[in-house]
């Protein structure tokens, strides 16, 4: 059984994916929050496995309380859900430690499916979401625009690097001074940003990045 936190301003959309979330043996909706920092509060109190949290919400954000939960000892999984078919909550949401972004106009179509996919540990993106990214990156590039930044930091760069090299953790630990630990948790964060699962598909990446010569 997957524990939820939802957290959405509105009641009525609150009610209404809670129907849909309940309605499925393996989720269940333990607590609901009508902003972030309701959410936060009601994290420290109820067993949660996962939160699903509205993008845009009075007082604090879905955006912020992600942030705030990703630094938590033990944080859950989280999703956005957004009625927003946009790149800088897309990119905004993955850089909080979100799972997933769902849009609510599909949320019965995507949600149960996203939920589930956090609880394994994966990521869900909405179908359509890549096609639509390329589509705004190459016609903002045509424009000359400013095009969003990278998803991963340098540092998760050179540990992609490393890894994709095959070098084992105790070795990039040495060559980054940095604590085995710590060249875990980035090996965490990088799969999960991405949305993959060992090293096969991180060197795959690598090389699509630059980051390794085929």
């Amino acid at each position: 059984m997957i524990r939820i936190l939802l957290a959405d301003d509105h009641a009525l959309v609150r009610r209404g994916v809670r129907l849909i979330l309940d309605n499925e043996p393996d989720l269940e909706v333990v607590a609901e929050a009508g902003d972030g920092a309701e959410a936060l509060e009601l994290f420290r109190s109820t067993p949660v496995d996962l939160a699903v949290l509205d993008v845009q919400m009075p007082r604090m954000t879905g955006l912020q309380a992600a942030r705030e939960l990703s630094r938590r000892r033990e944080p859950p999984r989280m999703l956005m859900l957004s009625m927003y078919d946009n790149e800088q909550y897309f990119f905004a949401a993955l850089k909080a430690g979100a799972s997933g972004y769902v849009l609510k106009s599909v949320a019965d179509r995507d949600l149960v499916d996203a939920c589930r996919a956090a609880g394994r540990g994966e990521s869900f993106l909405y179908p359509g979401v890549m096609s639509t990214l390329v589509r705004d990156y190459v016609e903002r590039v045509r424009r000359g625009e400013r095009v969003p930044g990278q998803v991963l930091t340098d540092r998760e760069d050179e540990v992609v690097k490393l890894i994709a090299e095959g070098h084992p953790s105790k070795e990039i630990a040495g060559m980054l001074t940095i604590s085995i630990k710590t060249v875990e948790r980035h090996r965490a964060n990088i799969l999960q940003k991405l949305g993959m699962r060992d090293r096969t598909e991180l060197t795959r990446y690598a090389i699509r990045a630059g980051l390794i010569e085929p």
